[in-house]
């Protein structure tokens, strides 16, 4: 088979199986077959590309003789054919090239669709959690906390009531003992009754903060040991942790319960990705 036709043949069977991987997908996914697909798919793209270089590209060794002179006539003969075949081999390397464009493009729109179901993009949703004005703080069972159901030194998990269980959301709840709490400039009203809120998450690696030695005041995260002062803003003071864990505007509503005056003012999680928008 000439070198052509074998690119030209690769080139049209991956395009082929480029649509057969498209339509497989669409309608629900086998994924062997997706997985041979995607193999002719690639493997007549590297077929054709290969043939074509091999057969239709320029391959030398080019020698160019000095004082060539054209007054025979073979030689006159000579460069009329060679002309002819470079005329010919232009046109096949152009009909190459639009069947290329024809795989590239089919392999193209079969990676559109799993590259879809990866989803939309999160926009601004990675930097707010469920907690709103006035939710309350309930635990995993539902059940509102006032601040005197919290002994001193006492701790526990807490998440925004409607949204039990949502994982940038949980919260620690810390009573701390009567005057100790020494608030951030802005935030002095959001500890009532000496209650304090900070996220769960860590901001090194977004494991669970959730040890607390009530005599130092301090929380440990125990996947990295990262420690963080909760009488200092929950500032890292050892570990690879680099970013305070933020804190939760708290208050109490009519009936006494603890709520959230807000949802947490600066992002969550591990500090890599939320550095520039703290």
């Amino acid at each position: 088979m000439g070198g052509a036709r074998l690119a030209a043949l690769a080139f049209v069977l991956s395009a082929l199986a480029s649509l057969g991987l498209a339509v497989v997908y669409v309608t629900g996914g086998q994924a062997q077959l997706e997985g041979v697909l995607l193999g002719i798919g690639l493997g007549g793209l590297a077929v054709g590309l290969i043939a074509w270089a091999k057969h239709l590209m320029p391959t030398g060794p080019f020698v160019q003789a000095r004082k060539v002179t054209l007054r025979q006539a073979a030689e006159l003969e000579e460069v009329e054919e060679s002309l002819d075949q470079s005329v010919a081999t232009i046109g096949r390397r152009r009909f190459l090239g639009r069947l290329l464009a024809v795989s590239l493009g089919a392999f193209g729109v079969a990676a559109v669709f799993p590259i879809r179901s990866l989803g939309t993009r999160p926009g601004r949703a990675l930097f707010h959690t469920s907690w709103r004005k006035g939710s309350r703080a309930v635990t995993d069972t539902g059940e509102p906390i006032r601040p005197a159901d919290l002994p001193v030194d006492g701790v526990i998990t807490v998440f925004p009531d409607g949204a039990v269980g949502t994982e940038d959301s949980q919260t620690l709840l810390i009573r701390l003992p009567a005057g100790a709490y020494r608030p951030l400039p802005g935030r002095e009203d959001w500890a009532p009754g000496d209650v304090v809120g900070f996220s769960k998450i860590c901001t090194h690696a977004g494991c669970p903060v959730g040890l607390y030695r009530a005599d130092s005041k301090e929380l440990y995260c125990p996947c990295h040991q990262s420690v963080f002062e909760v009488l200092e803003g929950a500032r890292p003071a050892a570990g690879p942790a680099t970013m305070p864990l933020p804190q939760l505007p708290m208050d109490v509503d009519a009936d006494g319960y603890l709520v959230a005056r807000s949802d947490y003012t600066e992002p969550v999680g591990p500090g890599f990705w939320n550095r520039g928008h703290a």
